[in-house]
């Protein structure tokens, strides 16, 4: 099992790596799953504009997409963060940078975990758990 942070495209440099990585783990834990390999890419809009044409058909900046590699209760997967769309969002949703950071980073996982959110229910499911996650955040 491992969490790996690539911050080469990202142009900033990732804070409390270690605490990033038992967080992820502990949500991971807390749905009754185990820690496979997961990977975040940190990278700026036009990267994650070139993966979401290439791969996913959408013509859109987004702020985060997820590939998933899980397998039974194992959550493994790539995921790409946009640091372009977590500053703008942060200054639009009046955040500070890193709590929009955490929670994209936990997005992902939550992705990872079987949660979606393409409806308005499932987007309320999904913010629910990201606010649970972020309180443990908070705990550690």
């Amino acid at each position: 099992m491992s969490i790996l942070f690539d911050t080469s495209s990202g142009g900033f440099a990732l804070k409390e790596k270690i605490k990033l990585k038992k967080w992820i783990k502990a949500v991971v834990e807390t749905h009754h799953r185990h820690l496979g390999d997961i990977s975040y890419k940190f990278c700026n809009d036009e990267y994650l504009l070139d993966i979401n044409i290439s791969y996913l058909s959408h013509d859109t900046y987004t702020d985060i997409i997820t590939f998933d590699y899980v397998e039974g209760d194992t959550i493994s997967g790539d995921i790409l963060i946009s640091i372009d769309r977590i500053k703008d969002n942060a200054a639009k949703y009046k955040v500070s940078f890193e709590d929009e950071l955490h929670r994209v980073m936990i997005h992902g996982v939550l992705h990872l975990l079987g949660f979606a959110d393409h409806t308005d229910a499932e987007k309320a499911v999904m913010r629910g758990k990201e606010d649970e996650a972020l309180k443990m955040w908070g705990l550690m």
